[in-house]
């Protein structure tokens, strides 16, 4: 339970409406479709019901929430707009003139904060690469250079560069941070004081990706949401805004992979996704806003997995037991599920006397450290030290997470032998990924790869690093 003071109510979930059996049904599904969740929080009628954290999660740690953080700079632009400062019909051309090539393209000129806000501006794919590739210093330009493939405003294309140029939009006219202007207008109203931010090597946040927030923190904008931009006593946010941003803007293409992806499917609003039921906020590896306004409901989750098994399970399982309270043993065996939930630590044997050192084998795409590295595992007073040579130290607990911030950032870990194999699970616990550390002292050889490859890079240093100044590889 977080140390922090609530900023939602508790309520038990027939006190407040909702079937605790249907939110077990929920975790039953999750854990049949093996999805890894990190945490969730169900929201009823402004009550949190139901709340929990897989250990080594927990409920005081912001975690990164990728995309999800589009969600929040679409606010950051509905507060431009309400102080007159921006408006959805002005042109990027005007607003950032400074940022513009000399050759712009006549539909490059026509392109608005509506078209970067609703993602149709006519790229025909996600532009980040390319536009950083073109342009390494100036995002802004590169996308303005490069060639459109529909009309503006006609097609639905997901692109990660739109959301970066509105934050740059919001702080050109504002004249402060996105993180500032949030922190003051957003955040501290709401009594959120823990927001972090991911940053480009110039040190502005990404606005596309990168907020970092507790589970909390995320369930209370959802909440803030459904409640039309009020707080409290407080409209934060303008209801007219709220109402613009979450309502549909445009058709969802089909994904070219052809995956059934139906909440991905029912169209596009301002730096929102349309659902089956309500709208959500996502982010990738599965983080979640969801606001469901017809049943008074907002979850939210963070996870390592796919986002539409967790909306199935929503859908299927938690939505039915909305308006249909249990039983109070039915609440009290959902509570002490909940506070057991946790990931497996590795298993094996501590074997406290037992040394080992190997050179890190960096070949597989998954490699989190460059190859050759020198790694030795010495056994400590109930766990290991493990130094990845001049790198960095972390400390690995048995079958207990043990927590160290070798370079600023926290790293949270647990391993065993198991025969003449240590191993063991590194968590970057402020991410939704991990590292698995493997050392076979038979052939005196180790590997390190992601769970997950991080969308920002392989490298685990840029990730444990605090600030976190980093962008996507360009040539």
């Amino acid at each position: 339970m977080s140390s922090r003071q609530h900023l939602l109510p508790r309520a038990a979930p027939a006190a407040s409406g909702i079937s605790s059996r249907s939110i077990a049904l929920m975790l039953d599904r999750l854990e049949e479709r093996s999805v890894e969740c990190h945490s969730i929080m169900v929201v009823h009628r402004g009550h949190v019901v139901a709340e929990g954290w897989w250990a080594p999660y927990s409920a005081d740690r912001p975690h990164l929430l990728y995309s999800l953080t589009k969600s929040f700079t679409s606010i950051a632009v509905g507060l431009a707009i309400t102080d007159g400062l921006l408006s959805p019909d002005d042109r990027v051309v005007d607003v950032l003139p400074d940022h513009v090539p000399a050759d712009v393209s006549e539909q490059g000129s026509r392109v608005t904060v509506h078209h970067l806000l609703s993602m149709t501006a006519g790229h025909p794919t996600d532009s980040l690469g390319e536009a950083w590739e073109l342009e390494p210093e100036d995002l802004v330009k590169g996308f303005l250079r490069l060639p459109f493939g529909a009309a503006e405003g006609t097609r639905h294309t997901y692109d990660n560069s739109t959301t970066f140029i509105l934050a740059r939009m919001v702080e050109r006219v504002t004249g402060r941070g996105l993180p500032e202007f949030l922190d003051e207008r957003l955040f501290k109203p709401m009594g959120v004081d823990h927001a972090e931010w991911d940053r480009v090597a110039s040190g502005a946040a990404f606005g596309f990706h990168g907020l970092h927030l507790t589970t909390e923190a995320v369930a209370a904008f959802g909440e803030l949401l459904l409640r039309g931009g009020t707080w409290g006593d407080q409209q934060l946010v303008p209801r007219e805004w709220v109402e613009l941003a979450t309502r549909r803007h445009i058709d969802c293409l089909p994904f070219e992979d052809g995956s059934d992806e139906a909440d991905f499917s029912c169209g596009y609003g301002y730096q929102f996704w349309m659902s089956r039921h309500g709208y959500h906020g996502h982010g990738a590896f599965g983080q979640q806003c969801v606001v469901v306004p017809s049943h008074d409901l907002v979850v939210a989750v963070t996870a390592q997995g796919e986002s539409q098994e967790v909306l199935d399970a929503l859908w299927e399982c938690l939505l039915p037991g909305v308006g249909h309270g249990a039983g109070v043993q039915d609440d009290e065996v959902l509570a002490a599920r909940l506070r057991r939930l946790s990931l497996p630590p590795v298993p094996g044997s501590a074997d406290p006397e037992r040394s080992a050192g190997a050179r890190l084998d960096a070949s597989a795409e998954e490699s989190a450290l460059p190859g050759g590295t020198a790694v030795t595992v010495d056994p400590t007073d109930g766990g290991w030290l493990v130094r990845f040579e001049s790198l960095f130290d972390i400390e690995v607990g048995h079958n207990e997470w043990w927590e160290s911030s070798p370079l600023g950032r926290p790293v949270v870990a647990a391993g065993a032998w198991q025969g003449d194999t240590f191993v063991a699970d590194l968590y970057v616990i402020t991410t939704p990924h991990r590292v698995r550390l493997v050392i076979d002292t038979g052939a005196g050889t180790a590997t390190a790869l992601w769970s997950t490859l991080p969308l920002t890079g392989p490298d685990m240093r840029l990730h444990v690093r605090s600030p976190l100044m980093t962008r996507p590889d360009v040539a």
